[in-house]
């Protein structure tokens, strides 16, 4: 079998969690990603304590499902590396499944994440998955995702945005809308200054005072 060192370089590789953060806020992945600044406060907390069994690389039967958490996964097309939190298998049927904290609701960047993982089980295990599912913790829940050609292509499109703001020495500017509120990055991302809209007033404040 073909490896991932075989085709990309290991700064080419595109991480699953990282078309998350980029299609919820493109600054906030290069934040994480690329400038490696992670801070915590209580939402982030509930998602790594939601994660923590998941994550643990185990595996366990019902039945005739074998259930794996914390499944590392890639695909070589795409240059695609991550970790699924749970997968279920039952013959050829595999059902991948991603924990996530907050009540139940459909939130499209963690649908492309859940598609992601799906994109790299279908390679490495030579099948096709129609469906995942997102468990939604607070409500106790899970959502099934259909993964259409729309979304499948949508998470082609991310990855590639992706790799080019890699390339790219500036940051992507900030959302600066009701996304910010409830993220842990909002000191190191300063959204009011780096939202592309008052760059030159902030310029020339920072002019004024020197």
């Amino acid at each position: 079998m073909e490896t991932l060192e075989q085709h990309w370089e290991e700064e080419d590789l595109v991480m699953i969690s990282g078309i998350q953060h980029f299609s919820y806020c493109p600054r906030q992945w290069a934040l994480i990603h690329r400038e490696q600044v992670f801070e915590e406060n209580v939402f982030t907390l509930q998602g790594r304590f939601a994660h923590e069994n998941a994550d643990e690389e185990k595996v366990r039967m019902e039945g005739t499902k074998q259930i794996v958490s914390g499944l590392a996964v890639w695909s070589t097309r795409l240059g695609l590396t991550g970790k699924c939190d749970v997968v279920e298998i039952q013959n050829r049927d595999i059902f991948p499944i991603e924990y996530k904290h907050g009540k139940r609701k459909s939130q499209v960047h963690d649908e492309l994440q859940l598609c992601a993982q799906a994109i790299c089980l279908e390679e490495m295990f030579q099948t096709n998955i129609e469906t995942g599912a997102i468990y939604h913790i607070s409500s106790k829940a899970r959502r099934e995702v259909p993964f259409t050609a729309s979304l499948r292509l949508q998470v082609e499109q991310v990855v590639q945005q992706i790799r080019e703001w890699s390339q790219r020495e500036e940051l992507p500017p900030a959302v600066n809308d009701k996304r910010c509120t409830h993220c842990s990055l909002q000191d190191a991302c300063l959204p009011h200054l780096t939202d592309g809209k008052r760059t030159k007033n902030w310029k020339r404040t920072i002019g004024e005072a020197e």
